[in-house]
């Protein structure tokens, strides 16, 4: 007799059509057996990594020191980083393969993202994923590229060459519909080639949170220099952008998967670049701490979550369809949002380069530490 499936807001939320993905990655999680069960007790479906999650596993005990003892003489802090980050990657891939089996290749992956400095170089970020593809070596491992103009022109020649992407620090529509062309034309590449289109994947990751971040901040500011009468209207606008925004790139997603082109490919065998949601947690203890999975609900959709969102919303999480409901309130809401003197494009404009900024700050703390570990490990190495 099978086992049960819990019944819990998250099973629920992944009954409606979204994946849970699990924005968080560390090796005790992994040895101890505790993201294995977490598949079937939490529906979890996949995971991601950035730089900023590992600069904080790394900082913390000493769960790394046996495999950098063991690494070749003469590694660099950088070497050493990416023998750590592939090796809890391909073990989490390796976690999630049965999901991935099950549903045909469709869900079930680990992202690992190539560094920030490459984010403006498109043949450092394909050289540079074609290595972390490899050297990983998982069907199911995606490999994460920011949003940015080059990062799109890479994201077409991986596509084609049949990595699996996932799209980051996207926040603009522009942005969005930018890595939408981009998988299209590389499946189109590939189908070209007579390569498989069954078996290559990817995500766009619209970031939430951090627009209302953002936003918030600028209307504080218009708030402070309105007139009295404008004041409670101006007010009213916080806390609404991220959702706003996220839903018309959900709008944006169900119009591009769609018509001559879409479906040529589809009979190809090629997959939906699903949107994920990002930056999901709440960073306003005002609102409602799961607000942005909540109001974001809908099918073909992933929701990556850091452990406190994932756990609120297990313990307290409404699950009912909201990505495509009342897409006029949102059109309205940017709307009155440009009328305020609050630019989505300047807010988003901010946000990519801010997001880069701080992955990078991440990186190169993470590198350091690493440098500094190898020497009072008594390994010899040196900055790359």
């Amino acid at each position: 007799m099978s086992a049960k499936v819990p019944d819990t807001p998250l099973h629920r939320l992944n009954a409606a059509g979204q994946s849970i993905w699990l924005d968080f990655i560390d090796r005790s999680l992994l040895v101890a057996g505790e993201l294995r069960k977490r598949l079937v007790a939490d529906s979890l479906t996949g995971m991601t990594s950035n730089p900023t999650i590992f600069e904080k596993a790394l900082a913390e005990g000493h769960a790394y020191d046996e495999q950098l003892a063991a690494a070749p003489e003469g590694s660099t802090a950088w070497e050493l980083f990416e023998l750590v980050e592939t090796s809890d990657v391909r073990d989490a891939c390796d976690i999630f393969r049965p999901v991935y089996d099950a549903t045909n290749g469709a869900d079930g992956f680990v992202s690992i993202e190539v560094s920030p400095g490459a984010a403006h170089d498109a043949d450092a970020t394909v050289e540079e994923a074609r290595r972390l593809w490899q050297t990983v070596d998982r069907p199911n491992v995606m490999i994460k590229v920011p949003g940015t103009t080059e990062g799109a022109k890479a994201v077409r020649r991986l596509i084609g060459e049949g990595i699996n992407v996932n799209i980051t620090l996207l926040f603009s529509l522009e942005a969005h519909r930018r890595v939408i062309d981009a998988y299209l034309a590389g499946l189109e590449d590939r189908a070209a080639k007579g390569g498989d289109l069954a078996h290559v994947a990817s995500v766009a990751s619209f970031f939430v949170s951090r627009v209302d971040t953002e936003v918030d901040k600028r209307l504080d500011a218009a708030i402070a220099a309105a007139p009295e009468e404008r004041r409670q209207a101006l007010a009213a606008l916080k806390g609404r952008a991220a959702i706003a925004n996220a839903k018309l790139a959900y709008r944006l997603f169900r119009e591009s998967f769609h018509g001559p082109r879409w479906e040529r490919l589809r009979e190809k065998g090629a997959q939906y670049q699903r949107p994920l949601w990002a930056s999901t947690s709440t960073k306003n203890p005002e609102y409602r701490d799961v607000i942005y999975v909540e109001e974001l609900i809908g099918p073909d959709t992933v929701n990556t979550m850091p452990p406190q969102t994932l756990s609120a919303f297990r313990d307290h999480g409404e699950v009912r369809r909201t990505v495509d409901v009342d897409l006029e309130g949102a059109l309205r809401t940017l709307a009155a949002l440009e009328d305020a003197g609050v630019s989505m494009q300047d807010v988003t404009d901010k946000l990519l380069v801010d997001g880069l900024a701080s992955f990078q700050k991440s990186f190169d703390t993470l590198i350091l530490g690493l440098e500094k570990k190898a020497l009072a490990m008594g390994l010899v190495t040196a900055a790359r």
